[in-house]
């Protein structure tokens, strides 16, 4: 629909279900700015329609999403000043400086919109395929069902490669368990959609050609449920977690997200002062992000260069792959 511009908006079965297609697939679904704008409009709208039943969150192309979007010229536009600025640059901590800008940036358009998804008034499946990388993972953690194609890669590689200790909804150890977290972000190996589905974080595999089909046919399963039934179910879930400390731990690692942005950004200052290679962290949002991780100074492979991501093998180290 001509509403948005980073993704489509498609009522289905007279609007009883509607699918949110990621629609960035140059980039595989890369999440700049402004598409996490749109889709926070299109989850609102959604919620708002009461017609609506089931929300299915899709991705165009080849990947489902590969995460945040670091490098393209649009998002380095929409972040830099000038008139290809986004407008939430310049609210929500965007006119702050150092850690400030940062951490209310962040915590607003990936902590807690995020949050939000995850308690949306509907119903949601994760349709995921091909890379799920570090904040795609956030999306599809945020929906109450995921189903994936035979070739979805489930992985969140920001430790080795951008040397934090993970994404801003740091929901990995609620669904992998602790040590298998621990395990996938240390290395920045990836599950497949097999043994996702083996250890309970994906309820359905299907084959890519079938995978939108099926798809659909499972939310309408689920659109046949009472609303209020839905809901039951899906509040009663979500409040066992939150009982369990869910969002407590949430907030929790966030802080410590913005603690190594902090660290990173303070050593390449330092660095710079020195007379080493980086650029010092300035008032302006483009420096206070690009000088907020890890670089190959510090032991990290350039991210735009690095191994490709692997499946972790229960019996293999792979190091070679590194």
């Amino acid at each position: 629909m001509s509403d948005y511009r980073y993704l489509r908006y498609e009522p289905l079965d007279d609007g009883a279900i509607v699918r949110i297609v990621l629609d960035r697939p140059r980039t595989r679904n890369a999440q700049s700015r402004g598409l996490l704008v749109e889709l926070d409009a299109a989850f609102t709208r959604a919620e708002a329609d009461d017609d609506v039943r089931v929300v299915i969150l899709s991705g165009a192309g080849s990947a489902f999403s590969s995460g945040h979007d670091l490098g393209t010229r649009e998002a380095l536009a929409e972040i830099a000043a000038g008139p290809e600025q986004h407008p939430t640059y310049a609210i929500n901590g965007g006119t702050r400086s150092g850690t400030e800008l940062r951490w209310i940036q962040e915590s607003h358009y990936f902590l807690q919109n995020t949050l939000r998804w995850r308690n949306l008034r509907k119903i949601t499946i994760a349709q995921v395929h091909g890379e799920v990388f570090a904040a795609g993972v956030m999306l599809m953690w945020a929906c109450d069902l995921i189903v994936a194609g035979q070739d979805t890669r489930i992985a969140d590689p920001v430790g080795p490669r951008l040397g934090g200790g993970g994404v801003e909804y740091f929901a990995h150890p609620w669904e992998l368990g602790p040590r298998r977290a621990k395990e996938l972000l240390l290395t920045g190996d990836a599950i497949d959609a097999e043994e996702a589905q083996r250890i309970g974080i994906v309820s359905k595999v299907f084959a890519n050609d079938q995978l939108e089909e099926r798809t659909l046919a499972f939310a309408r399963r689920i659109a046949a449920l009472p609303t209020v039934a839905a809901l039951v179910v899906k509040d009663s879930v979500n409040g066992s977690v939150d009982a369990q400390g869910f969002q407590s731990a949430l907030n929790n690692a966030f802080a410590l997200h913005q603690l190594a942005h902090s660290h990173w950004a303070e050593l390449h200052a330092t660095r710079a002062a020195d007379g080493g290679r980086e650029t010092p962290v300035g008032e302006r949002p483009e420096r206070a992000y690009a000088g907020a991780v890890a670089t190959v100074d510090d032991g990290i492979p350039d991210w735009r260069s690095a191994p490709p991501v692997v499946v972790a093998v229960k019996d293999e180290v792979r190091a070679s792959e590194r």
